[in-house]
């Protein structure tokens, strides 16, 4: 297939967002989610059944609402056939359709998958497989509608064009490329470093061993009776409370090797707890010491294995990906970190693309257009909830 540019419908589904975008090549035109937060709170994580339940029950509406949105822009801003507002003629202005095959919960995936195959077979699209890291490592490529980014994207876009940036020597001007570089991924389900030799060209250095940084945060969360999801209520807390208050262990600081794990902090933290309940030692106060100080730990856990990996793999930069880059102590540790060693840290232009949405999954399933993979049998797509990198 060959385009000026690609319009992609890109569908997420991986876990609590019905997530629905629409992208002209590594541009968001618009990025529709529909959160379930509410829906989970009262349980205190993500119910798999309810997930899907609610999935099935809003994923036309946000289907429709993407391409609405995005047919409203264009019209202003993209010189692109004038949309009208039927919904059946909005999809015929498509290109391709994209979608989340894993990781993730496999009955949401499932819900997911279905709708995209059924568009691609209806309105005769081509489709593409997407793999949810891969949408979080590609979010910091994303450009807006103006198409503005972050300053890897202006890179990369240069370098595509063979106007890469150069550096000035004696002698001549040696173009060169952003990579290598190295992805820090933190989310809810996965904590993962990912060299990056290129756009679909990664090396999985080091993953979490047993709980993700994200899926700590929630259940400390719980631990401390502070309410779900945990992530945003610890940041909040922590603001108010002394990181040094509690010296709790940084997980797998004395190990040199690349993964992560943070069971171990989990455990330490449930104890301090007890023996502060028991000591009658436990108030506000003491909730946001303890918020501050695993805080802290966690930040320190991820900035110490990217400091290793980054004495070993020498990278030209850092891209953060994943909701838990949301926080900003840790981005800001990150950021400190890397100014030793003169590494820029390349972010999504927006916070909506840290945590779970469909822009990123557009943008990544562009870059796998380029690359000509698209899924040759559409019937035989099917979710796969423990996939990796």
């Amino acid at each position: 297939m060959r385009s000026k540019n690609y319009t992609i419908l890109a569908i997420d589904t991986s876990c609590d967002e019905t997530a629905v975008a629409v992208t002209v090549d590594n541009r968001v035109i618009s990025n529709v989610i529909s959160s379930q937060v509410e829906l989970h709170k009262k349980w205190g994580g993500v119910v798999p059944i309810l997930a899907q339940r609610a999935h099935r029950e809003r994923i036309d509406a946000v289907i429709a609402e993407a391409l609405k949105r995005a047919a409203k822009y264009q019209i202003s801003k993209i010189k692109y056939q004038k949309y009208k507002s039927n919904i059946k003629n909005l999809l015929n202005q498509i290109n391709v359709i994209a979608v989340t095959i894993g990781p993730g919960l496999a009955p949401a995936l499932e819900v997911g998958i279905a709708k995209a195959k059924e568009l691609a077979k209806k309105y005769n699209k081509p489709l593409i497989a997407v793999n949810h890291m891969e949408g979080h490592l590609l979010s910091p490529f994303a450009r807006n509608a103006a198409g503005k980014g972050s300053t890897i994207s202006e890179l990369f876009s240069q370098a595509r064009q063979g106007r890469a940036t150069t550096e000035t020597t004696t002698t001549t001007r040696v173009a060169t490329t952003p990579f290598p570089l190295l992805g820090l991924l933190v989310s809810g389900n996965h904590t993962e470093l990912v060299l990056v030799d290129n756009i679909g060209g990664y090396i999985l250095l080091g993953e979490t061993l047993d709980d993700a940084a994200g899926e700590a945060f929630d259940k400390v969360g719980r631990m401390l009776e502070i309410g779900y999801p945990g992530g945003p209520i610890i940041e909040l807390l922590a603001k108010s409370g002394d990181s040094y208050t509690y010296d709790l262990p940084v997980p797998m600081r004395q190990r040199k090797d690349l993964n992560f794990s943070y069971s171990g902090i989990k455990t330490a933290l449930l104890y301090l707890t007890r023996d502060l309940k028991r000591q009658e030692k436990y108030d506000k106060k003491t909730i946001c010491d303890l918020a501050a100080s695993f805080q802290r730990v966690v930040s320190s856990s991820l900035t110490d294995k990217l400091i290793i990996a980054v004495e070993q793999y020498k990278p030209k930069g850092i891209l953060l990906g994943g909701g838990v880059i949301s926080n900003l102590t840790i981005r800001r540790d990150i950021r400190k970190a890397m100014r030793k060693y003169k590494i820029p840290v390349y972010l999504p232009y927006s916070k909506k693309l840290f945590t779970d949405n469909a822009a990123m999954i557009g943008v990544a399933a562009y870059f796998k257009v380029q690359r000509g993979e698209f899924v040759e049998n559409i019937d035989g797509l099917d979710r796969q909830p423990n996939l990796s990198l």
